[in-house]
């Protein structure tokens, strides 16, 4: 009888561990399609922002009227709302002091 009882538990966890198997593989399923679609959004968001990017650009003129170069200056968003339109370098050193605060 002792023994059954031990088979009988022994085919319990079997099978509890064989049912946590099979959602384990269900959850990792729907993570994988989770995954898929944020890569998805990610990518449709960079996209949007690349031609946002663009499209701001080929509105900016400097002083003289001449199309600002987007290999030259970067638009900087600051932490209260406002936009600019710096050059590289200064860009640069900018992010270098504030990796420094941090």
């Amino acid at each position: 009888v002792a023994a059954q009882k031990c088979r009988k538990r022994k085919l319990n966890a079997i099978l509890n561990l064989e049912e946590d198997v099979c959602n384990l593989q269900t959850q990792k399923e729907s993570l994988k399609k989770e995954h898929s679609q944020c890569s998805k959004s990610i990518n449709q968001i960079k996209q949007k922002l690349n031609n946002l990017y663009h499209d701001i650009f080929s509105r900016l003129r400097d002083d003289q009227g001449r199309p600002v170069n987007p290999c030259q200056y970067v638009i900087h968003c600051s932490s209260n709302g406002s936009v600019f339109i710096i050059p590289k370098h200064l860009a640069k050193s900018e992010q270098k002091q504030d990796n420094r605060k941090e």
